[in-house]
């Protein structure tokens, strides 16, 4: 059995935690998130607790075990408190914008990159290089800003492109010119 996976998830006021269809359903004042269930797994809802329950004691069933746990307790942060990613955009003349429903990004290409924004998440502008995402599911939240990062990842010679605000980027040294110290 998962240690993980043995652990009540608490269930914080204002949230509602529902079983339905090899699913449960977590909805809180921040949205609602909804989780599949794997076979062999069984979630009930106890005394404002999630209890999660392996059924067969099968290698691949212990494994998922604590991956269902993990899932629903992410969920349930997420639907009363939120999650957040800051991004930050490094680069003479790279910036973002925010057109309707799509971010656009420019970052030193010719055509900028223009990346729709999912429904269930809110993108900020802090300042034109600084991008805050803020939603209840962490998973989408981690898709979303890795989509950005993408755009342009960060350079390791100059650091130059998009990079989450708590990376770190070790910068490489870079050619040495060959006239400087010379070979005579």
């Amino acid at each position: 059995m998962s240690r993980i996976g043995k652990k009540p998830i608490p269930i914080p006021e204002g949230v509602k935690v529902a079983v339905k269809d090899r699913a449960v359903e977590i909805t809180g004042p921040k949205g609602k998130v909804q989780e599949p269930l794997f076979q062999n797994i069984a979630v009930e809802v106890q005394d404002k607790q999630v209890v999660v329950k392996c059924i067969q004691d099968t290698k691949q069933s212990r494994a998922f075990h604590g991956l269902v746990r993990s899932l629903i307790n992410n969920a349930v942060i997420g639907v009363s408190t939120g999650y957040q990613r800051a991004l930050l955009i490094v680069g003479t003349g790279y910036n973002a914008r925010l057109k309707g429903k799509t971010l656009e990004l420019q970052v030193g290409y010719i055509l900028p990159v223009s990346l729709p924004i999912p429904e269930t998440l809110t993108v900020e502008l802090t300042s034109p290089t600084r991008i805050v995402l803020k939603g209840c599911d962490k998973q989408l939240i981690g898709e979303f800003a890795a989509a950005i990062r993408r755009a342009h990842a960060p350079d390791s010679y100059k650091g130059k492109g998009i990079r989450y605000e708590t990376e770190k980027i070790k910068l490489k040294a870079g050619k040495s010119f060959a006239g400087a110290g010379g070979d005579k």
